[in-house]
């Protein structure tokens, strides 16, 4: 039987079900080989000479492979049908050929299927071929040039930018697009600006909505209105004036239906109206692929196979009715810079079976399903047809004018399976339906309202957002939308709120480091134009060695460059860059970097080796005033720790300050004197905000450690205090006394109220637990000695269940017995069958030498 291969054992399965019993189909697990994350795996001085190693994980999965190809000569490679999917065949070529798996003889081929459906599967099994070099070449370099960016690019920033993680090639693209999005949105300043609608009646007594759009015969600009005094005189203006209807005009229009899903779209659809990340939709339409529901889930292709058309036609047909079928069939062209390799649209197998059809599905399999399904279908359905109404409205005099909007459907179309959402909701007027209206009516004024209305910055990007703006920037592949989306939050550069990207400060610092020292490289058209060359490859249209040489030669350069920075020239530059955030300019027109404590240093950015990033004083360590990364917070500035501590007030002539120390907050009473270098101090519990802290609490604080009282049993002190691992008790002559015996508490309030009787429960419960720790289990049952080799044979109770203990030697009582009837002789079995899988030897004792007998004594003749 041929030894037919696939990435998974879910495909493996669908597609043995097709094939039967006439081949062997196995999963390789995704990627077999892969370049080992240490320098030199990509070899620039050795013409990009590149070392792979099979995994750990997929050496099992070459060698149930391998012991295949032993019984049936023939190998058929039938891996995804994408860069991906070639990349791995030439994986498992290679390993296998390596390890001689594949001799001369061996016939392999390679097919491919877009959809794994038994049709699909038979006629790739018809037209065999080799793998496609070119694609391999296009999955090379493009795996060359992460490995050649990751593992030069981020040690750089480890050495220049303590705290940051890496960089990767298009992460940093991306992480780009986030942080210039928020800088956007901080260097927004809202402009106000007002309009006035109008509730007006029929003469039949209909009610409608109408905007103001005409105001002293010149029609309103967005701003004309800026204020609310401009606007109250306008609505004087439409109160003081009778309104006629001028003209009412209907248009018929129609709305289209969007084409079927690609990567992209599919991946902002469903975070669209499910919130579903990139990943999580991915790997979802993966297990519906896997299943055969689906056809291939990562393309950048928007047309449908001829017979897949019509078998969409025929499904609308037969369930909505031949007015939903258009006269001819919708064709799709693709709009995308670059189109992945011939591949078609996102769509069902089998156009005929929603989702209710498909009863084994998990939920959110279904949900993607129904998605997938409905989006198919409506993409060939007739067009819907609305009827536009526009109805103007003025005054005698032609100094007021308002306008209504509204349309009806008419015929829903596509609309009675799907509507595609929005990414950024915006109420609609002209959605509105409209009562009866005719010209010359006169309008009742029911109420006039001015409303006041602020500009919005740019909405944050959400996962659907960022991967439409990198397909439209020619950023990433449909395979690596998803990782990259992930791999910038993993790192922590990124962090989602609700369904919003935020860039943390890491990705800023980060981002500003590369645009000013790797500018190029983090460059739009440069990354969009590396895939037009990765796509010339894959078409061998470029040599894939020349394009990794080309790019190495400018990349290795800048690199070079950056040898001779020293951290404070790049923090300075960031400084400069992060000016407008970090030191936004004050209302008094003061400095905005001068240092508010000792108002002679200078404010800049500066790092931490445990990677956070700080506001700190250029007179360090004389003036030790930090703020968190960002424009500073004036509330938060007002709460604040100072360097020289927070004055709480004064008990028994003593100053109570809080400080903020090296290892977190902490109280004092009175200041460092000759006299008195270390005075009283105790930490601050992390529940209770140091910024909030008040005199009472921190008394409390100073009054630790507590004495409760002498045990009752032997007179030594027991105390309550806080320590390192929060409250506890201790049984001790002194709290520094490293004996003695500690109890947790509950909660930090035990540690000022917890009495004697609580105190001494708690210290025995304690000494009860410490003193079971390394006493040997008691046996359920004792069998006796081991009758050939000696030592007690017991039954023991363990975790998994009862099993025989023999020296050491333990052995699992199979269900089928009970632990109660187990025989010697059974328990001795178990042992020496245990003791033969371990590689142990159960050693027969010897048996005791005989003692000699002692000899006869002769007797002696009488004399």
């Amino acid at each position: 039987m041929p030894v037919v291969v696939v990435e998974s054992p879910a495909k493996a399965k669908t597609i043995n079900k097709y094939l039967g019993n006439d081949f062997t189909v196995l999963a390789s697990y995704g990627h077999v080989r892969d370049l080992p994350p240490k320098d030199g795996s990509v070899d620039p001085e050795n013409d990009f000479d590149m070392k792979w190693e099979v995994a750990s994980t997929s050496k099992k999965h070459v060698k149930a492979i391998a012991d295949a190809l032993k019984d049936d000569n023939a190998l058929i490679l039938a891996t995804d049908p994408d860069r991906e999917g070639e990349a791995i065949s030439w994986h498992l070529q290679e390993a296998l050929t390596n390890r001689k798996s594949i001799k001369k003889d061996t016939p392999v081929s390679r097919v491919v299927f877009n959809q794994i459906t038994k049709k699909a599967v038979t006629e790739a099994m018809e037209n065999p071929r080799q793998v496609d070099m070119p694609l391999v070449e296009a999955y090379l370099a493009r795996r060359a040039l992460d490995y050649l960016v990751g593992f030069n690019l981020s040690p750089v920033l480890w050495r220049k930018l303590p705290g940051a993680k890496s960089a990767g090639r298009v992460q940093s693209v991306t992480l780009r697009l986030i942080v210039e999005r928020e800088m956007e949105i901080e260097a927004f300043r809202a402009r106000e600006y007002w309009s006035v609608k109008a509730l007006l009646a029929t003469p039949r007594g209909q009610e409608f909505e109408a905007r103001l759009v005409t105001l002293a015969g010149k029609k309103l600009d967005k701003f004309d209105l800026g204020n609310a005094t401009q606007a109250e005189m306008a609505v004087q203006a439409i109160t003081s004036r009778d309104l006629t209807v001028s003209s009412v005009e209907a248009k018929p229009a129609t709305r289209n239906p969007s084409a079927p899903f690609m990567t992209s779209t599919l991946q902002q659809e469903a975070s669209r109206k499910f919130g579903m990340g990139a990943r999580a939709t991915m790997s979802t339409a993966q297990r519906l692929y896997e299943a055969g529901h689906i056809t291939y889930m990562r393309t950048d292709g928007i047309d449908m196979a001829p017979e897949a058309v019509q078998m969409a036609r025929d499904a609308i047909k037969d369930r909505y009715g031949a007015e939903y079928v258009p006269g001819e069939p919708r064709v799709y062209k693709n709009k995308a810079k670059n189109a992945q390799e011939a591949h078609e649209c996102i769509r069902p197998t089998d156009m005929t079976k929603d989702a209710a059809s498909l009863k084994s599905l998990e939920p959110d399999q279904r949900k993607l399903y129904d998605l997938i399904w409905k989006r198919t279908l409506a993409c060939q359905m007739a067009s819907a047809r609305l009827e536009r109404t526009t109805v103007e409205i003025s005054s005698k005099d032609a100094q007021v004018g308002l306008r209504a909007n509204g349309q009806v459907i008419l015929f829903d179309g596509f609309l009675k399976v799907y509507e595609e959402g929005r990414d950024d909701v915006v109420v609609d007027d002209d959605d509105k339906r409209l009562p009866q209206i005719t010209q010359g009516d006169a309008m009742d004024k029911r109420a006039v309202t001015p409303e006041q209305h602020f500009t919005q910055p740019p909405p944050r990007y959400t996962e659907a957002t960022l991967v439409k703006r990198m397909e439209e920037l020619g950023i990433g592949r449909p395979s690596t939308y998803a990782s990259i989306v992930t791999t910038i939050q993993d790192r922590e550069y990124v962090r989602k709120e609700g369904n919003r990207l935020i860039p943390e400060d890491k990705g800023r610092l980060v981002t500003a480091f590369l645009e000013n020292y790797f500018r190029k490289y983090v460059g739009y058209d440069f990354t969009a134009g590396l895939e037009d060359q990765l796509d010339q490859i894959s078409a061998a249209d470029a040599d894939y060695k020349v394009v990794l040489s080309r790019f190495w030669r400018d990349f290795s350069a800048a690199i070079a460059e950056t040898s001779d920075l020293r951290i404070t020239e790049v923090l300075e530059k960031i400084n400069e860059v992060l000016e407008p955030h970090l030191f936004p300019p004050t209302e008094d027109g003061s400095d905005p970097r001068l240092c508010p404590h000792c108002g002679a240093g200078k404010l800049s950015m500066r790092t931490a080796r445990s990677g956070g990033a700080f506001i700190g004083c250029s007179n360090y360590p004389e003036c030790r005033y930090t703020r968190p990364f960002g424009p500073p917070d004036p509330e938060a500035e007002a709460s604040a720790i100072p360097p020289d501590g927070k004055l709480l007030g004064e008990d028994q002539g003593d100053e109570i300050r809080v400080f903020k120390g090296r290892f977190g907050p902490y109280v004092q009473r009175g200041p460092v004197t000759e006299e008195n270098k270390k005075p009283p101090r105790q930490s601050v519990p992390k529940d209770w905000p140091a910024e909030e802290l008040e005199l009472d609490r921190a008394l409390m604080l100073l009054s630790l450690p507590r004495q409760i009282g002498p045990h009752p049993e032997d007179g030594i002190m027991v105390w309550s205090n806080i320590g390192r691992y929060g409250p506890y008790i201790k049984h001790a002559e002194s709290t520094s006394d490293r004996g003695g015996t500690n109890a947790n508490l509950e909660s930090l309030d035990e540690v000022f109220t917890v009495g004697m009787n609580r105190a001494v429960q708690l210290l025995a419960e304690k000494v009860a637990s410490r003193g079971g720790r390394g006493k040997a289990a008691k046996p359920i049952r004792e069998l006796g000695d081991h009758p050939e080799a000696g030592g007690a044979v017991n039954i023991m109770d363990g975790k998994y269940g009862p099993y025989v203990k023999w020296e050491k030697i333990n052995a699992t009582i199979p269900d089928t017995i009970s632990p109660e009837e187990l025989t010697m002789a059974q328990a001795v079995d178990l042992i020496d069958e245990r003791a033969a899988k371990s590689g142990k030897k159960v050693t027969k004792k010897k048996a005791a030498p005989k003692k000699k007998a002692a000899p006869k004594k002769k007797p002696t003749a009488k004399k």
